[in-house]
């Protein structure tokens, strides 16, 4: 299974939101930013910073699928 955050990127467009804007409110680092642009795995950690942020679920932003 394979971690994927299309559904953030749709939220962010919903929202009116950038890359740049979401990383200033959840205050995660570039590099996170870049993990999550590879849909690489990030932690449980900078999950609930962007959940927080943006007053969502973990499965609006992300969802595993089979490779």
């Amino acid at each position: 299974m394979a971690a994927n955050y299309s559904k953030l990127w749709k939220l962010l467009i919903d929202r009116n939101l950038n890359k740049t804007n979401l990383r200033e409110l959840a205050g995660i680092s570039t590099g996170t930013l870049a993990k999550l642009g590879k849909n690489e795995y990030v932690s449980t950690e900078v999950l609930d910073k962007i959940c927080t942020a943006l007053d969502c679920e973990v499965g609006e932003i992300l969802e595993f699928v089979r490779e």
